[in-house]
């Protein structure tokens, strides 16, 4: 039986503390101890915490006591006199009866009284861990998934063992190799590098021609840019520009309404495979024409009313996946398939060069609208594309002598003859020599009268029609006319 005054409580009051009485002993005792309680210190423990069991045969010196039932009379004798009777009074009695006893103690430098050490045990010892646990728990501490108290047992045990200590050091540093700090735009070559790895050990069965490639890259290309955009931002407004053959223009839309435009015009291969085209019969065969068609052909057609990103990202995707598988199964043939585009035709493998061009300026004006940064395409992919311009040149400046925005032929001669040339150089890509007088002229390097020199963003800012040809950056010698002909001849090159 415990003392009143003991300061755990007795079988007749609450203690000195006015705290409940104890509640019964743990099973086991925590594999890591929590932090020592300020209450233990000042002779005070806790309600919850329980001295460990005495040595085998040995009476508990303290602790919880057999209820008293009913029939225990009033007043039974106890170590310490008659006890009071249970309920709010007999708490209360006992209460004052501690007080009174209190006061008669002398004062020993402190408020409450140290017990005397036979009736009170020290708290037991926290159980240590072993030098081998906690070496077998420095991986789950470097990965910061130990529990708060073994977290502290391993690091006041890195303090003191220099082995441990090292060891740990290796592992948060190979923590830390597990997760690099990375740019959250991915390598624009790594979807080339990734197949030319993949069909480096073996071949694909139906290969893509070189020519789809290009198509199949930049579309992916964009196709990423949209694929974490909100709708939003499917809905920002973005201007198109071109250069109309006299002066630049300018159409305002959205970003679902470039992507539209990019499936209709590539609607124009679609049909020429025999696949379905997305305006269906009878439909225009311009690109400016068509482009026109859907934007305005009601709300079921409209990509601005589009309430969804997927009904208008999910179109342009399958069609251009349906191009590639058609033109890869098609084989060598198909590359030479006429492609019409109202007032001239190019060849399938041309378009699909062509097709790639647009993707990639169409993906520009996307990125300007939004804000976020584009790079250009893989080295390889642009040399397709800027040769594509300087083949087209001869008969761009052809058409521009017949609409009489450009001056006559100097030299006329029979077809395949030399003629007057021009030298345009693209910085990264390649030399090219332009026929002026006639596209069925030869060009040669002796017949060079002019010579222009661009790097290749101003190359693109110019075929694209983004800046007019007077204020093209290029480097420029020989013939001033020449010269102003083939740079308002690569300015025409571009159109809605």
């Amino acid at each position: 039986m415990s003392r009143p005054d003991d300061g755990i409580g007795g079988t007749g009051g609450t203690g000195r503390g006015d705290g409940p009485p104890p509640a019964p002993e743990p099973a086991e005792a925590p594999r890591i101890p929590p932090p020592r309680p300020a209450a233990e210190d000042s002779g005070r423990w806790p309600a919850h915490w329980h001295p460990a069991p005495p040595a085998d045969g040995a009476p508990p010196p303290c602790g919880p006591q057999e209820p008293r039932g009913p029939q225990e009379p009033q007043g039974q004798q106890g170590p310490q006199g008659p006890q009071e009777p249970r309920g709010p009074q007999g708490q209360q009695g006992q209460q004052e009866q501690q007080e009174q006893q209190e006061q008669q103690e002398p004062a020993t430098g402190s408020r409450d009284p140290l017990p005397a050490s036979r009736d009170r045990l020290p708290p037991p010892p926290a159980p240590q861990l072993s030098h081998a646990v906690l070496k077998s728990l420095l991986g789950a501490w470097a990965l910061a998934a130990c529990p708060p108290e073994e977290t502290a047992a391993v690091e006041a045990h890195l303090n003191h063992c220099n082995p441990c200590a090292d060891e740990a050091l290796r592992l948060r540093e190979a923590v830390g190799l597990l997760h690099t700090e990375q740019s959250l735009d991915l390598d624009p070559l790594l979807r080339s590098r990734v197949l030319a790895g993949c069909l480096g050990r073996r071949p694909a069965r139906i290969p893509v021609p070189d020519w789809a490639g290009v198509y199949d890259a930049e579309a992916a290309r964009l196709d990423a840019l949209l694929r974490d955009m909100g709708e939003a931002e499917w809905r920002a407004p973005v201007r198109l520009r071109w250069f109309d053959g006299r002066r630049q223009v300018g159409r305002d839309t959205t970003v679902a309404g470039v992507i539209g435009h990019l499936m209709v015009v590539d609607g124009i291969l679609a049909a020429s495979l025999g696949l379905p085209d997305p305006l269906g019969a009878g439909a225009p065969g311009d690109p400016e024409g068509r482009t026109e068609a859907y934007w305005h052909g009601g709300p079921e057609r409209s990509l601005e009313a589009a309430a969804e990103p997927e009904a208008v990202r999910e179109p342009w995707r399958e069609q251009g996946h349906a191009l590639v598988r058609t033109v890869s199964f098609a084989g060598r043939g198909a590359r030479m398939l006429p492609v019409p585009y109202g007032g001239f035709s190019l060849p399938l493998r041309d378009s699909f060069v062509d097709r790639a061009f647009e993707c990639w300026v169409h993906a520009g004006d996307i990125a300007e609208a939004i804000d976020y940064p584009y790079e250009p395409p893989a080295s390889a992919h642009l040399r397709r594309m800027v040769d594509l311009c300087a083949r087209l040149l001869p008969d761009a400046l052809a058409a521009r002598r017949r609409a009489g925005l450009a001056g006559p032929p100097r030299r006329l001669g029979p077809a395949g003859a030399p003629g007057r040339t021009l030298h345009l150089e693209v910085e990264g890509s390649g030399h090219w020599h332009i026929p002026l007088d006639s596209p069925a002229a030869l060009p040669s390097e002796a017949e060079t009268v002019a010579r222009i020199a661009l790097d290749r963003e101003a190359f693109y800012q110019l075929a694209a029609g983004h800046v007019p040809p007077e204020e093209a950056a290029a480097g420029q010698i020989g013939d001033p006319e020449a010269i102003r002909d083939v740079l308002f001849a690569t300015a025409s090159l571009s159109r809605l």
